[in-house]
């Protein structure tokens, strides 16, 4: 008779021991009374604490009254747990979209709002994002930044399913912001590049102008005028207490926008860092 064959119950439990060892430490459950802010990290499934988001104050954004209102009026309905839109600010560059976003936060961040940052490049990750943040004790707004989408790239259709479209759907503690020059999120090439090769053109502008329906608010931004261009120089310079005398500031702030050939919220504060540096004060 042959012989018995040997006991393998230490050498299974060696192996399993072995891939016990080689597997992933199991995922901490995200701690979002860290921070006010956090960085969506999808590689590692995590939030990333923001221990201070770079942001200035609501009362600085001149030239931006309406949109200012309907932005802080829709978050802070939802900080208070009431319904509120998804919001697409969309427009002229350099105008604070993504400035008022953050100063906004910061004026509902008392009652417990968190802002969670997501890149353009992981907008494919929002659905597990989302999941994350569904069973989380608080009120969460999910910022992207510049969220564009060119050429032969379908992720915004999972950005879409992600916002409305699922069965799942949007958790109620979450609402999508997100800035972009461009209204419908797409070049107006790549939309009638689709439309020239569709069997029926008009799908294909249906499918972009769709995603922008994702967003039940619209915030436009526009060029601004030179009086509000200097009211925004003006602005920054009483609250840093840049006192040089105002004539002076004015012609060059004009000068200094006139070689960049744009007037905008963003070139107004490069020309407040310019002259307190020129002025030798910290701009804290």
């Amino acid at each position: 008779m042959p012989d018995p064959a040997p006991d393998s119950g230490p050498l299974l439990a060696r192996l399993a021991a072995a891939l016990e060892r080689l597997a992933p430490p199991p995922q901490a459950k995200p701690d979002f009374s860290l921070a006010e802010g956090f960085v969506w990290r999808p590689a590692r499934g995590e939030f990333r604490p923001v221990a201070e988001i770079n942001r200035v104050d609501l009362a600085l954004l001149e030239g931006i009254d309406l949109q200012r209102d309907l932005l802080l009026a829709n978050t802070s309905r939802f900080a208070k747990g009431l319904p509120a839109n998804n919001a697409l600010l969309w427009g002229a560059r350099g105008m604070g979209k993504s400035s008022l976003v953050k100063a906004v936060h910061a004026a509902c961040a008392g009652e417990g709002l968190k802002l969670v940052e997501i890149h353009r490049e992981d907008v494919a990750s929002l659905p597990a994002l989302l999941h994350a943040l569904a069973a989380a004790p608080f009120q969460f707004v999910v910022f992207c930044d510049d969220l564009t989408f060119d050429g032969p790239e379908t992720s915004y259709k999972a950005l879409k399913t992600a916002l409305e479209g699922g069965i799942e759907g949007r958790p109620r503690n979450v609402v999508f912001y997100a800035t972009s020059n461009r209204r419908h999120l797409t070049p107006r090439e790549m939309t009638e590049n689709e439309s020239a090769s569709a069997i029926h053109p008009g799908e294909a502008v249906e499918e972009k102008v769709s995603l922008s329906d994702r967003f039940g608010l619209w915030i436009g931004f526009y060029h601004c005028s030179q009086d509000d261009y200097l009211a925004m120089v003006f602005g920054y310079a009483k609250r840093y207490g840049l006192d040089a005398p105002p004539p002076e500031i004015r012609a060059q702030a004009l000068e200094w926008a006139m070689t960049r050939g744009a007037r905008s919220g963003r070139v107004a504060w490069q020309f407040i860092q310019d002259l307190a540096g020129r002025m030798g004060k910290r701009l804290d």
